[in-house]
This record gives C-alpha cells, structure tokens and sequence, in this order.
C-alpha cells in the first residue's frame, strides 16, 4: 500500500484525534461515552475505507504499545478490557463507512447517515459481544447477554445516532470543499 506524504500526515492526525476523543467523556457504568466515534467517523468519511481503517489500527497500535491513549490508560492488557471490543470494532465502523461512501456519486444528508449508522452498527456488533464474553470468560463475573445490550448498547446508541446526524451534515457541507481543494479524492480508491 503507497501512501503519499498528505495520506500519512491525514491518517496520524485522525489516529490523534481519536485518542483526543477518548479523554473527551460522559462517565457511565462499564462502557463510557466517549467522542472516539465520532473521529473513528470522520476518518471513515473523509479518508475513504483504506485510509480511515488505517488511521483506527494506528490508534489501536498506538495504545497497545503502552501509550496512554484509551480511556483506561494503554498496553498490550488493554485487551482484556472489557471496552476493547468497541476499539476493534472502529476498524471495521471507519473501513465500512468509507467504502460504502466511496460508492456515493453525491453526497446527500441520508445517504452520509446511512454510511455512518451502518459503520457504527459493526462497532456495537464487535463491542457488545466483546464485552460479555470478557465479563463471563475473563473476568469470570457471569453477565447475560442481555446486560451486555443494556450497559454496552441502550446508554450509546441515542447519543452515537445524534453524533451521526452531525457527521452527516457536516460532511455534506464540506466534503464537496475538500473534493475542491484536492485535499480528498474518492476516484483512485
């Protein structure tokens, strides 16, 4: 994969800023609210399906090197934190909202919205499985999986399609600007 010098310093600054979103949030029991996704989004959106997965792997790798980037702190553990699931899953939500963008000739506010739900529907179907296997297999504190909807899924999902209506307008707005300004181009992915 060749990587041009305005793709490196565009994937680094979104792994950034999605570290920066993990010190952004609402303190909630088990599972934080946090603005990870909606930087995991924008990577997704704006960088395109290569490029915004990349951004999420180089936070992921980022932390589990030890560096303190995740709400709970860093390190290889991390995997075993119960929220490492959701950290997975913004690969997977960034790659998805990308590539299903990538295939929009124009960009509307329901066509963006749909992307980023869609992308946000794989985060939540890594995290919340994650979580309740690591609260049953690991930290041997048996959970249904019915607890893991409702501590790792109902807090989110209000506030995470909130957050996606907000991406969706604004990408709406300045997409055709970056498209403009050669900043972003669709065409060669």
């Amino acid at each position: 994969m060749k990587i041009s010098t305005k793709e490196l310093v565009l994937v680094t600054m979104f792994a950034a800023l999605t570290a920066i979103g993990a010190f952004i949030r609402i303190p909630i029991p088990y599972v934080p609210f946090t603005l990870q996704f909606l930087f995991c989004a924008f990577s997704g959106i704006l960088l395109g399906s290569r490029l915004g997965a990349l951004s999420q792997i180089i936070y992921l790798f980022i932390g589990l090197m030890g560096i303190p980037v995740f709400t709970q702190g860093g390190g290889p553990g991390y995997i075993f934190k119960p929220t490492f699931g959701y950290l997975l899953g913004f690969i997977i939500g960034a790659y998805v909202i990308g590539r299903l963008t990538e295939r929009i000739k124009k960009l509307t506010l329901g066509r963006a919205f749909s992307s980023i739900v869609a992308g946000m529907l794989f985060i939540y179907l890594i995290g919340v499985p994650y979580l309740y296997m690591i609260y049953n297999l690991y930290i041997g504190s048996p959970k249904s999986f019915k607890w893991a909807m409702v501590y790792g899924f109902l807090p989110f999902i209000g506030g995470d399609i909130l957050l996606s209506f907000l991406i969706a307008i604004v990408s709406v707005k300045i997409i055709p600007i970056l498209r403009k300004a050669k900043l972003i181009d669709f065409s060669n992915r």
